[in-house]
């Protein structure tokens, strides 16, 4: 049920990104002929007013279709189709599937933080959220829901400085156990963890987070409210943006943190266990993402379209067809080829996992 959730939402939120530019188009009186959501063969398909609305077998993407899309049928002088408005109109509709993605992560943060309550500011510490099998932090010991209180005799602070400066003592240290003290439950313990070098930095396979109460207090007015939601919204944004950053400035130590639709969907169905709220936080990071990644510059997302009107309106003329297509091409195979290595790997782990859980 938690898989089919997360499912769930995932199309959710694609529907949303492409309900985004069908929107843009349809209010500035542009021509559409298509809205679908998934790929491949069309489960449920409804005509309406000359717009083929489709359900497709894979849910993990969708599109809108215009019908100056390779159809040798339609005037080319229409004014209605796509590629004959202004470039100003044409980057909304591109841009709009960014913009409803944003907006709708930015309304599920108001929505939580309205009815589940702001956290209090973080204790000291660091929240073992979970354990790797076989990982450094399980051989030396730990276990989800211990707090990491010292490191090298040093108390650790509080917040996201507590975990950087954690990471950055376990990233530097590499087969050298780390002395650290912990408290499970009322009770302290001094443990050993020894990182494992991973591309030249050292990696304990835990995942980490805030010392954070459970309790939550409800807002005491509109500004706080949103306050907290935009700190939340921007915080999110700015990781997400930082994560792919580092696949240009260090892609191999971020390759490895790189999560494909069975790792998303695995993601989805814990944090689903939680209840609302961790559906709702879910749907606000992968919205984020969403929105991220199809800003990146391939011709295949939403970014390499913008990029290539940018250039129509700088040039006076479009890019050459056939320099366009060998674009598309090649980022159609690069996007591909690096789907099949993410599904491969993270249902390699999964099984991996799921044996070790067994025996």
């Amino acid at each position: 049920m938690n898989v089919l959730t997360s499912i769930t939402v995932l199309g959710l939120l694609i529907f949303f990104h492409e309900l985004g530019h069908f929107l843009a188009a349809i209010l500035q009186g542009i021509s559409v002929d298509g809205f679908s959501i998934g790929f491949g063969p069309s489960i449920l398909k409804k005509q309406y007013k000359n717009i083929t609305y489709s359900l497709r077998a894979f849910p993990l993407g969708g599109f809108v279709s215009f019908p100056d899309e390779g159809n040798s049928e339609i005037n080319k002088d229409n004014p209605n189709l796509l590629k004959n408005r202004p470039i100003i109109q044409r980057i909304i509709v591109i841009s709009a599937g960014v913009i409803a993605n944003l907006l709708l992560a930015y309304l599920i943060l108001i929505f939580n933080v309205s009815t589940v309550g702001i956290p209090y500011d973080p204790e000291p510490g660091i929240l073992i959220l979970a354990v790797q099998p076989d990982k450094p932090a399980s051989q030396s010991g730990l276990e989800a829901g211990d707090k990491i209180l010292k490191i090298k005799g040093n108390e650790l602070g509080a917040g996201d400085e507590a975990v950087s400066q954690l990471v950055t003592e376990i990233q530097k240290t590499q087969l050298e156990g780390i002395p650290i003290t912990i408290q499970r439950d009322d009770t302290y313990i001094d443990l050993y963890v020894t990182p494992k070098n991973i591309n030249g930095k050292g990696t304990i396979g835990a995942q980490l987070q805030p010392n954070i109460r459970k309790e939550t207090y409800k807002t005491k007015n509109i500004p706080e409210l949103f306050n907290f939601a935009n700190k939340e919204f921007f915080s999110l944004l700015i990781k997400t943006i930082e994560g792919y950053k580092g696949l240009i400035t260090n892609f191999a130590s971020t390759a490895q943190q790189l999560s494909g639709p069975v790792k998303i969907v695995e993601i989805g169905a814990q944090l689903s266990e939680q209840g609302g709220t961790g559906i709702l936080l879910f749907a606000a990071l992968i919205s984020i993402n969403l929105a991220v990644l199809n800003s990146l510059p391939l011709p295949l997302l939403d970014g390499g379209q913008l990029v290539f009107t940018l250039i129509e309106g700088l040039r006076g003329k479009p890019i050459p067809e056939k320099i366009q297509i060998a674009i598309t091409q090649s980022s159609f195979l690069l996007l591909v080829g690096l789907s099949v290595v993410l599904i491969i790997r993270d249902t390699s782990q999964l099984l991996v996992i799921q044996k070790l859980f067994n025996q």
